[in-house]
């Protein structure tokens, strides 16, 4: 790999990422839209402006840049997907489908596609296999699997180099205020800013969870493992079941005046217990040796490391 073209590289995993991949002396090129962050410009970092909608802005930047790796992480998110429509299936699927295509017809050697356990759907067992059946149920998880469909496509039939991950619920201190389901990144900073906290789900209630670092220690993973390593178009990953009630005894060991209650919203209850507690990911670990370093604990010493500098 010499030069990446990053997608949605001003958000938090495009950044981290950016930053792993230039330790590697690789030329990154971060795209994402206008005002997401600062232009820079460097020997081996560039940031490019735009909407991943104009496909020959996308076109100029393949042959410009010459990325022979693509990260195609930009996509708008649950709940903005579902409340316009149009707009999800265009940036989620329409565009990720050009950006593909636009790839292949460019030399792109390798396209790495961030995809999501809302894919699956609700009602999943505990643990849930690696071959569970896929029946998204919003529209955010429908452009995902339609994308990972479209890798495998172009993968099979036209020898594109295509990787993909199903993350679960992940914990990163750059969660957006808006996502509900963040919730215990967001009990967190509240924590270590000395405010109070409404978990919006029942105490027992758990999911399948990954640190943001391991995020990107994965990625760096399966997009480093050689080509005969990847036998699946796409893994999932898991690094432990978290409770409310685990974020709010965590924080109490840190924070004994720490103020909490749990007051159920009903959308975000549904939503969390139809995920499931665990993600079998034998596969991943088997194939290119994934395996997470951060356990819950770890992850929380992080998280108030972080907010409380």
């Amino acid at each position: 790999m010499k030069t990446a073209l990053i997608t949605g590289g001003n958000g938090n995993i495009g950044r981290l990422l950016a930053e792993r991949l230039v330790t590697k002396d690789i030329k990154v090129i971060r795209f994402d839209l206008p005002g997401s962050g600062p232009e820079i410009h460097t020997a081996l970092e560039t940031i490019i402006t735009g909407d991943i909608r104009d496909q020959s802005l996308l076109e100029e930047i393949l042959k410009t840049h010459k990325p022979d790796t693509i990260y195609h992480l930009a996509s708008l998110l649950s709940g903005s997907s579902e409340a316009d429509l149009d707009a999800a299936w265009e940036i989620n699927a329409t565009a990720s489908f050009k950006l593909i295509k636009l790839g292949k017809e460019n030399n792109v050697n390798m396209f790495f596609f961030a995809s999501t356990f809302a894919s699956y759907g609700q009602g999943m067992p505990n643990p849930m296999p690696e071959d569970q059946s896929q029946w998204p149920e919003n529209i955010y998880g429908v452009t995902k699997i339609a994308v990972e469909r479209l890798g495998n496509y172009f993968k099979s039939k036209h020898g594109l180099d295509f990787r993909c991950l199903r993350f679960p619920l992940v914990i990163s201190p750059f969660a957006p205020p808006s996502a509900v389901t963040a919730f215990p990144s967001h009990a967190f900073k509240a924590a270590v800013e000395g405010r109070s906290f409404v978990f919006p789900v029942k105490p027992e209630t758990s999911v399948s969870t990954l640190f943001l670092q391991d995020v990107i220690n994965s990625i760096m993973a399966i997009t480093f493992a050689e080509k005969e390593q990847i036998t699946q178009p796409a893994y999932n990953l898991h690094a432990y079941s978290l409770s409310a009630r685990m974020v709010a005894d965590e924080i109490l060991k840190k924070f004994p005046d720490f103020e909490y209650s749990f007051e159920p919203q009903d959308n975000v209850e549904t939503l969390l217990k139809g995920w499931p507690d665990i993600m079998m990911d034998r596969t991943a670990r088997e194939d290119w040796n994934w395996e997470p370093q951060y356990n819950f604990k770890q992850s929380a010493e992080w998280m108030f490391e972080f907010f409380g500098k």
